[in-house]
């Protein structure tokens, strides 16, 4: 009996870029979620009553040794990095924002009497 050839075609979606101001990992016993997101504010002239954000996100989930591998793998790239271009280090305005939030949290806060459910 002859063999069929068969033709195969392939899509491939590469997705588009994406920058992520934010990243938050999360786990359960068989998976890690990788949640890189990017918020950024938006000013919409119609909306009158606040703030508005944009929020974006891409979740990524990785079994445990892929997520192993993906640790490995980026510690050989940050060292590569740092090798090439020097030490990386947080930004003076990064560590200048991180003192504020330390010396605004050793304030006392003074306590509110909140209302409760029973008077």
């Amino acid at each position: 009996m002859a063999e069929e050839k068969q033709n195969v075609n392939l899509n491939i979606n590469d997705g588009d870029a994406f920058f992520s101001n934010e990243v938050s990992i999360n786990f359960n016993p068989s998976h890690f979620f990788i949640d890189f997101k990017c918020v950024s504010p938006r000013i919409d002239p119609r909306n009158q009553s606040g703030a508005t954000f944009s929020l974006k996100h891409n979740v990524v989930i990785l079994d445990p040794y892929a997520i192993k591998e993906l640790s490995r793998m980026m510690g050989e790239i940050v060292a590569r990095y740092e090798k090439d271009f020097g030490k990386i280090e947080k930004s003076s305005a990064a560590k200048q924002a991180e003192k504020a939030r330390k010396k605004s949290k050793s304030k006392p806060v003074p306590e509110e009497k909140a209302p409760g459910y029973f008077g």
